[in-house]
């Protein structure tokens, strides 16, 4: 049974929702740069699958250590889908999440709020040192709302709006945000899969 789990993410807010979510395994959640691997893994993938694969495996094998990668993507209805598996590039190789923010907000100018449909969905890919991959799937439906709101969170948190909870995942403490959001659907599914495969 392995005892360490590699978290395959240099992105502190993502370390902290994946350590938060993974908590409860018996295992040592561990981050590349505790072990000295400062390699960033580029997302070259043309889907969130592809890139929580590619991250994973690379990571599993240059850490002989069982890995779990994730990531993530916006897709907004209003633009055919976009930014998707380009989410964190999506304003530019160097933008903030500010910027980010803002870059979207201005290509859905003069769009209604009933056209402002869209969904988080989250890939985690689980790899072993020897290639051996797993993928769990989470997904959450809300709006883009028409300017930022809240400080929790990172990335485009602030404009992904639940309608039913009247708050946007930047207005939830980490434990709500936890049970409705794509990474935690996705983090639940990773976790019974480590308990079954390793008898956790």
């Amino acid at each position: 049974m392995p005892d360490k789990l590699l978290l395959a993410t240099n992105n502190r807010g993502k370390a902290r929702e994946l350590k938060e979510l993974l908590r409860e395994l018996p295992m040592e959640l561990v981050l590349p740069g505790e072990l000295g691997i400062t390699a960033e893994v580029e997302e070259v993938g043309g889907s969130l699958e592809e890139n929580a694969r590619l991250k994973a495996t690379v990571l599993a094998k240059e850490s002989r250590l069982l890995a779990l990668a994730d990531d993530s993507g916006l897709e907004v209805d209003a633009l055919g889908g976009e930014p998707g598996p380009l989410s964190a590039r999506y304003a530019g190789e160097d933008a903030s999440d500010k910027d980010r923010v803002e870059y979207l907000l201005a290509k859905l100018k003069g769009v209604p709020r009933e056209n402002r449909t869209a969904r988080f969905r989250c890939v985690i890919a689980i790899a072993t040192p020897e290639g051996k991959v797993e993928l769990c799937f989470g997904e959450c439906q809300g709006l883009i709302t028409f300017g930022p709101r809240g400080e929790k969170g990172f990335g485009y948190d602030p404009l992904f709006y639940f309608p039913g909870l009247d708050k946007t995942m930047a207005e939830l403490p980490l434990e709500i945000k936890n049970k409705v959001s794509h990474r935690g659907a996705a983090a639940r599914e990773a976790v019974e899969f480590l308990r079954r495969k390793y008898k956790l």
